[in-house]
This record gives C-alpha cells, structure tokens and sequence, in this order.
C-alpha cells in the first residue's frame, strides 16, 4: 500500500512515475509539526530496530547512530564524520514502512543521534510530496516503491566488462598504451576512459587535435578491435567567444541566472563557466543534443561530472577574497587573522553563498538553486539518457552519473565518486551497494582501488575482488597517484585471475542484473532481509546476499590471509581464480576461510546453482551459450 502525503505546491522533479491519489495529513502514521518554515516529523526506535536506505550514503547498511544529510556535496574525503556524498537519495525502510520524501532541497536525518531511541526528519521547507509505503517484508517494501519510480536503467551487455580509467590518459600514445599493456599481460578490458584532458581546453563536446589527431579514426581502430572509449562530460560551460556550445547557449539565454538576471559564472576546470539550467526542458534537450559532437564519432559511452554541480570559485566569490587578501599586506598576522584568511580562501569552492545566488527557471517561475539543488545533476543526466534513448533506443549508450537524485535511475548508473586508497574503502562501498539498489540504481560501483593517494598492490586486488560483483568494475586514480592499472604491478597474473573471473560471471550478473531491473527487485541485499529472525545475521555489515543464489564477502582487511564469515545457513564455499574453481561445503555457523590475493571469494546457497562461461579478451568474445554450472 502507498499513500501520498503533499503539502504546499512541490517542484515536480519526475522521480515518482505512478501516480498515486492524495491522502489527508490527519492520516499521517507519525508525530509531525511545522515550525520556522520547515516540516519536522518523528518516530521512536526499538533497540533492534534497523533503519535501511538513503541510497549513496556514509557509514553502515544500518543508519542508526548518525545525522545525515540530503544534499549533493563535491567532497573527495569519504569519512565517518560527514553528513553527505555526491547523491541525495531520500528513501529509508522502518520497520514496515518505506518513507521516500520527494523534495529536492535540503533534508536533515537524525537517526538515533540526538536521541538513541528516535528518529527526526526535518524537511528544509514546506512544499513536498511525502510518500509511505506499509509492507510485511523490507524486500516487498523496495519491490513497491521501486514500481512507483520506474524501472531502472539497463547498460550496453559490454558495460559489464573490466574498465580502466585515469585522471588522465593525456594523449592517444597513453591510451594505447594501455590497452596494449592489458593485451600483453592477458588481462581481459573492455574500456578505456578520457578524463579532462581529451578536450580542447576543457570545453564539453571538443576534443584536443593535438593529443588525439583523428579522434573518429581512433576510436574506429578500438571499437574494431572491442574496446569502447568513455569520454567525460563537465556540467560547466567555458566561457569563450567563438565556441559554438557557449555562444548558443549564451544567446539563448541557457545559463543560470542571478538575482539581476545576468548569468550566474562560476569557476571550474575551463575558468569560468557558464551552467546551463537543466531543470528547463528546452535546455535538457539542447545539451542533450550536443553529446550528438561524440557519437557521430563512435562514442557509445560517457560518465557525467562535476555536476552537483561543483564550483571552485565564482567571481564574487573570488573577489571579495582578494580584497581581504590586499587588505591585509604588510600585516603582521595573528592566531585570528591568520586562520580566518585561510577560511576565507578554503570557502572559496562549494560556497553556500555561491549556490544561493543562483536561479533557475522551474515551470515559468524564478527559483533560487537551493530549492532544487538535488535535482540538479540528476537533470544533467536526465538531459543525456533521454537523447540516447529517443536516438538510439534503450541498453545502446552506457551513461553514468557522480551526482544523482532518485528518478535518474532510470537513464543512467552512478559511481560512488571520488574515494581513497583506503581500506576502509571497500567496506563502504559494499555497504553502499544496497542502499544504492533500494533507490533503484543498480548500474553502479567505487573507484576500485582507489581514487585519491597511493595504492598498495594488496589493496588493488582485494577491491578487485568485491569489484568482481558490482555492475560497474571500473579501477579509477587521480592524478599525482601511483599507476594503479593491473599491468604495472608485479605478478601480473595474479590480477589476470582476478579479473578472468569477472568475466566468467558476466552471464550470471548480467541475468542477475536483468531480472532486478525488470521485477523491481535488488542485486545486493542486507542478510537481514534473507535472515530477519537471525541476530548475527542482521548485524552483519560485512557480506551481502547476491541475486537469489548468493552470498559475498570480501576480505577488506590489510596483511591477512582470510577472514571470518558466518552462514545463516549451509552453503557451499567457491573460490574462483582464472578458470580454476575450488569448492567446500561448510554448515551454518562461523568459520574462518583462507583467501587468496588472486582469488575471489562466493558462497552458493544450498539447492542453488550459478552459471560461469570461459573467460575471453572482451564481453563481445564471451561464449555465452557453452556454460559450466557449479
């Protein structure tokens, strides 16, 4: 059953797809107030309870213990301390209720923070959909709400092969090297990504002639022989007479606004830049039309960015910092002034003065950004998806997002957006997995390996190893890192295993990931909801279920051989390495299993089976009828 709760006059921002009739407030199952202009509502929690979703998210499956907050943030640093990642995704399971809160503004959840046993929600406004959904089982709760938004996205079947990506393959010397590299070592790859650096200084829909001189050419040698480019695309438009993107865009009036009605120019990679509004129809099918530059040239892939969107500076911004700069030279600085110069500069990105000096135009009306700033990356890709699907169709272009609102599920994937080499890492991107499938993104995955600082060659495998699960298998480095592709490791090979046996489950995840989408069901489920009567089950953060025959559990510890697992029931240990497979069969229970670093780990339920083909070079190579069932 869903009921929806609406006060105010909300901004449509197309996540809910179904419609579903009004319900009267005096109906609403919780405690609820309006108070300063913002709509706060509450619910006590049971020492068991579990409180699942809020999709790309901090900390743990179980969002008891923290506050967080729905609002797209550029911040690399991933750690237990913040409140927000790239993604606002406002779905959570209490008990027998799913609660999504359509509202593309600022949301505060504390849950068990202030008070251990409640939960408060404060809605940053009065204009909402609110939308309930009362079922027995937290999967049937997810299956509702999923049908209520759509189905959810559906990559090109090569989209599941193993791709790497750099910040940056400068040139198309470096990128050749690559897939050379990869064909050297035998290890399977089936993309190769361009990062900032592919473009005409910094400029969407351009392409650097002196780092790749005969870009259709290029890509027509690698598409020849199975390997997809993936270009990148900025939500900032460079400002600069005599480009044609911004010369339309400008004329057209396409840009963000400010208050007296001049563009709004901000900052990124380019200089300053122009943003266009993409919550304006005309203007999402204006910039979707433009991706059109790449296509025509091979392109059947693309990854957004920077579209929370980030900005490192606006030319206010940047000016009121120089002034206080100038104001004091030839001060001697103090404890005070020092530190609040150093404010002054480090606030200089991201600023909440920024964003609130921006309007779009929603429906005919001004809006100031912070009222629809959630919804603003999501429309970005919406802009794309929705081009590729009326000009090609559905599953031909693969189209992935940094920043993302629910509803954009159903033109594109996400990646977790930028982490670390950290080990941590990997349990955060396993806990992710979940939350990310109950808001209806399926198609996603982290940096394997690592974005941000060095990665140690240990950890390069072990993300491999979840990596092997996760729709998008993408290992990702910034630039000034170590080289973290598999080749420049020693025993190379042991990476070759790794990756060999990603592709020989390509048939098994690609059905797996089929049968999600199309039933509104999950690839990566919480124990809990397999097992809720078992305790140990319940509060295990460590493994996930798998599709209907599975369990993982990665090892996401540094320097050890293995690693605990529990099995709420009878399963049968799998280890795949290459084309080699080991099996055990263990009851239920703890047991401590040995992992190797070329290995990767699976258990198969009791009475389940799963389908394995050869691994090949390429998807495109895969054999996918012969196949060995274990």
């Amino acid at each position: 059953m869903v009921k929806r709760y609406t006060t105010g006059e909300p901004i449509n921002t197309e996540a809910v797809v179904k419609a579903v009739a009004a319900s009267d407030f005096s109906d609403f199952p919780f405690e609820h107030k309006t108070e300063n202009g913002q709509f706060v509502f509450s619910f006590k929690m049971a020492d068991d309870d579990i409180i699942y979703g809020l999709g790309e998210a901090p900390r743990g499956i179980n969002k008891r213990g923290w506050i967080y907050q729905s609002y797209c943030s550029d911040d690399p640093f991933h750690t237990e301390t913040k409140q927000s990642l790239y993604a606002a995704h406002n779905f959570l399971i209490f008990r027998r209720y799913g609660i999504f809160i359509d509202f593309p503004a600022r949301i505060r959840w504390d849950i068990g923070y202030t008070k251990a046993d409640a939960a408060e929600i404060t809605i940053d406004g009065t204009d909402f959909d609110i939308y309930i959904i009362e079922q027995d089982k937290p999967v049937e709760i997810v299956r509702e709400f999923r049908e209520i938004i759509g189905q959810s996205y559906i990559p090109p079947f090569w989209a599941f092969g193993y791709q790497q990506c750099r910040w940056s393959y400068h040139n198309a010397e470096a990128v050749e090297n690559v897939i050379k590299n990869y064909d050297r070592a035998n290890i399977p790859l089936d993309c190769v990504y361009l990062d900032i650096d592919y473009m005409e200084r910094y400029k969407d829909f351009t392409i650097n002639k002196e780092a790749f001189p005969n870009f259709e050419d290029f890509v027509a040698d690698k598409k020849a022989r199975n390997i997809h480019l993936i270009p990148i695309i900025d939500a900032g438009v460079k400002k600069e007479d005599g480009y044609d993107v911004y010369e339309e865009g400008k004329a057209n009036g396409y840009f963000c606004k400010t208050a007296d009605g001049s563009d709004f120019k901000g900052g990124v990679w380019p200089g300053i830049v122009g943003f266009p509004d993409f919550l304006r129809k005309d203007v999402r099918e204006w910039f979707g039309s433009k991706y059109k530059t790449l296509t025509d040239m091979g392109i059947d892939g693309f990854w957004n960015d920077m579209n929370e969107p980030a900005i490192f500076y606006s030319e206010q911004g940047l000016q009121k910092a120089l002034n206080e700069a100038a104001a004091l030279k030839g001060e001697n600085l103090d404890l005070g002034k020092f530190f609040h110069l150093k404010d002054v500069f480090m606030g200089l990105s991201n600023s909440q003065d920024d964003y609130s000096s921006i309007y779009h135009e929603v429906d005919g009306k001004r809006v100031n950004h912070q009222k629809v700033h959630n919804i603003y990356g999501a429309s970005m890709t919406k802009a794309a998806g929705e081009h590729f699907e009326k000009t090609f169709g559905k599953e031909k272009i693969l189209m992935f997002s940094r920043a993302s609102y629910i509803g954009a599920h159903r033109t594109s994937g996400i990646w977790f957006g930028d982490n670390h080499s950290w080990w941590s890492h990997i349990l955060l991107c396993l806990k992710m997995l979940p939350s990310a499938n109950m808001c209806g993104f399926l198609y996603c995955g982290a940096d394997l390996g690592g974005f941000n600082e060095n990665a140690t060659r240990d950890l390069v495998l072990r993300f491999l190893a979840l990596g092997a699960f996760t729709p998008l298998m993408r290992n990702h480095s910034a630039l000034g890192t170590r080289d973290q592709e598999c080749y420049r490791f020693e025993n190379a090979e042991d990476f070759r295993d790794i990756i060999q046996a990603r592709y020989r489950l390509i048939p098994y995840l690609y059905r797996t990931f089929r049968k999600a989408s199309e039933e509104n069901g999950m690839i990566f489920r919480p124990l809990s909801f397999d097992y809720p009567d078992d305790k140990i089950a319940r509060e295990c953060e460590t493994q996930l279920m798998l599709g209907e025959e599975c369990m993982i559990a990665p090892v996401y510890e540094q320097n050890v051989s293995g690693r605990y697992v529990y099995l709420p029931e009878d399963m049968t240990f799998v280890k795949l390495s290459g084309e080699k497979v080991t099996k055990q069969e263990f009851k239920k229970g703890v047991h401590y299993v040995d992992i190797a670093l070329n290995e990767v780990p699976l258990f198969i339920k009791k009475g389940k089976s799963i389908e394995l083909c050869k691994p090949a070079m390429r998807t495109a190579l895969l054999d996918t009828e012969n196949l060995e069932y274990i």
